[in-house]
């Protein structure tokens, strides 16, 4: 299986094991800048140089070398469970991609025909109830993510346990998991810990939110979106991720972690 969704930097300073909706847009971009001290100049997602990722090819010997004798600082970022799945609503199923169609072409209209959620109009920008479509996707999250129907899960909306257990699993080890919600903290951590080739200066760091803009703007608190059922279907979708990054299941309002990440618990667990 090897090492999916996994970066490093050309100087191989740094390894980054992506979880998407977790800042992985400015992640990719910090790595970048470190080796090369300017940004990719668009979605650090298209680049094809400058970076090695598992998605390419020729990337895959040097990482897989890498990771199996963990020879660079290893790290990931996560993200609180209920934030992630409504920040993948608004922009994978509300939203307008950058290519100006829908996400995964045909996914969205089945999504309206098969569990009667709205969007917002063609073009996403009229009212529309969105708590009552939110909770109408929560319930096709969980059945691609239980039982693989209508589809496979998608990467956005799987568990960020899953996405990190590819990399334990695979003979990979974390030097550190920080969350999205203390991202300086975090990042700066990490940079600490390691040399490249340009030092990065996380106060002028822009935030690269890619997704940002691509659907309306979220009109509730966070907290109204998830009654009872849905919280129930959160904690059946994302239990493992709740327990192993310390993040809050009783209070969906409630964004930061209540507890420190523990990196021994995550391999053990991932191993498993």
């Amino acid at each position: 299986m090897g090492f999916p969704g996994t970066w490093m930097t050309e100087s191989e300073s740094m390894v980054y094991r992506v979880v998407p909706k977790c800042a992985c847009s400015t992640i990719g971009q910090i790595l970048y800048y470190s080796d090369h001290g300017a940004f990719f100049d668009g979605d650090i997602h298209d680049a094809t140089t400058g970076l090695h990722k598992w998605a390419r090819e020729a990337s895959q010997a040097r990482i897989e070398a890498n990771v199996r004798q963990h020879g660079s600082y290893a790290f990931s970022c996560v993200r609180n469970p209920y934030t992630r799945i409504l920040s993948s609503f608004f922009d994978k199923i509300c939203g307008i991609q950058r290519n100006g169609k829908r996400y995964r072409g045909n996914l969205v209209p089945m999504i309206i025909q098969k569990y009667g959620i709205a969007v917002g109009g063609a073009a996403g920008g009229d009212d529309f109830d969105q708590i009552e479509s939110f909770r109408r996707f929560l319930l096709f999250a969980r059945d691609t993510i239980r039982w693989k129907r209508p589809m496979e899960p998608d990467i956005h909306w799987s568990a960020m346990s899953g996405h990190l257990a590819t990399f334990v699993i695979n003979g990979g080890t974390f030097d550190r998991i920080f969350w999205t919600e203390a991202f300086n903290d975090g990042m700066q951590g990490v940079l600490n810990a390691v040399e490249t080739p340009h030092r990065v200066d996380l106060n002028a760091i822009p935030r690269f939110n890619e997704s940002e803009g691509h659907g309306p703007k979220r009109a509730h608190p966070v907290e109204d979106y998830f009654d009872d059922l849905s919280m129930h279907l959160v904690y059946e979708i994302y239990k493992r991720d709740f327990e192993l990054f310390r993040y809050d299941f009783e209070n969906p309002g409630n964004k930061m972690p209540i507890g420190e990440i523990d990196l021994d618990e995550v391999h053990a667990k991932l191993a498993e």
